[in-house]
């Protein structure tokens, strides 16, 4: 895999395996309305000219997120899908899985617990 540069306090620890078209990314901190623009650009910026099949975003340091951070992600799985790709969610807390699932988003994102699982569907 190959480690990208993010260069970003949010969006870290990003690596592109180019054979399985699988990025991956961590997210550390709350992401709200003030947060989620820059992630934004940042997620954006790294799929765009990526045929990203696997879009895989470890969420173990990210303890709250609202609505801003889900439309981020649901456009992200809309730009995703016009390559047949798809967004696995890994290492959840459960305040974070908890609001997905209200949303009933667990049915249009991949919830897993690793990365390893993400990576082996």
């Amino acid at each position: 895999m190959q480690q990208l540069d993010a260069d970003s306090p949010i969006v870290n620890d990003v690596r592109w395996d180019d054979p399985t078209g699988s990025l991956l990314a961590k997210i550390d901190g709350e992401i709200d309305l003030h947060v989620s623009p820059g992630m934004r650009e940042v997620l954006m910026g790294l799929v765009d000219g990526r045929p990203v099949k696997k879009l895989v975003l470890n969420l173990e340091g990210v303890p709250y997120m609202d609505s801003s951070a889900i439309a981020v992600l649901v456009e992200l799985l809309q730009k995703l899908r016009a390559n047949e790709g798809r967004i696995f969610l890994c290492n959840l807390h459960e305040r974070v899985r908890g609001l997905l699932e209200i949303a009933r988003l667990e049915t249009i994102f991949e919830l897993v617990d690793s990365e390893q699982n993400a990576l082996g569907s």
